[in-house]
Parts: structure tokens; C-alpha cells; sequence
């Protein structure tokens, strides 16, 4: 960045740093009705996780009451819980999925 001269006073850039956006964390709770295979297909299907780690989530979910699924930039972690509500809904599945701040 240039240096300019206003007035006879030298103005240097200043580097100035943009805070980086919050990160929340996409939820799925535990409910008496949502198998735990469908709970494994939405951990696959709408957040990438490999068999293995999806089982994993699924059984935190289920003995803990609650699991994270991800952690991501506020508009994406609220699409993929829309994204898992309404796949439960159209199976027919109470499963929730909530989103908190990081």
C-alpha cells in the first residue's frame, strides 16, 4: 500500500485484521422413536462421515442424549439442520437436530 502526504503528516497502512465468523455446532439429540440405523444414514448422507465414525456419533447420541455432527460457518450449519429435520419428517422420524455457537 502507498504512504501518502496530507498536510505534511505521513499516513502508514495499518494492518487491520477481520475477525473471523463464529462457528456453531450442528446437534442431533436423542428421542425413544429414530432407529439407530437411520440416525448413521443422516451422519453418512448429509454430513460426509465414514461408516465407522457415524456409528460412533450414533451411539454418543443415544447413551449421551446428545452428539456433534460438525462444526461450521453459522448458514451452512443452519441448512444442515434443516436439511436432517425435514429428511426425518419425510421418514417419518422425530429425530431433532439443533445448531449452537462453538
Amino acid at each position: 500500500m502507498a504512504i501518502k502526504r496530507e498536510s505534511g503528516t505521513l499516513l502508514e497502512p495499518v494492518a487491520t485484521r477481520v475477525k473471523p465468523p463464529p462457528l456453531y455446532k450442528v446437534l442431533l439429540l436423542n428421542d425413544d422413536y429414530t432407529p439407530m440405523e437411520f440416525v448413521v444414514h443422516v451422519l453418512r448422507k448429509f454430513f460426509g462421515i465414514d461408516q465407522e465414525q457415524a456409528t460412533q456419533i450414533m451411539l454418543k447420541v443415544h447413551t449421551e442424549g446428545v452428539g456433534v455432527c460438525g462444526v461450521y460457518p453459522r448458514d451452512i450449519a443452519h441448512t444442515k439442520v434443516e436439511q436432517v429435520v425435514d429428511f426425518a419428517r419425510e421418514h417419518q422420524h422425530p429425530l431433532q437436530c439443533t445448531m449452537e455457537e462453538a
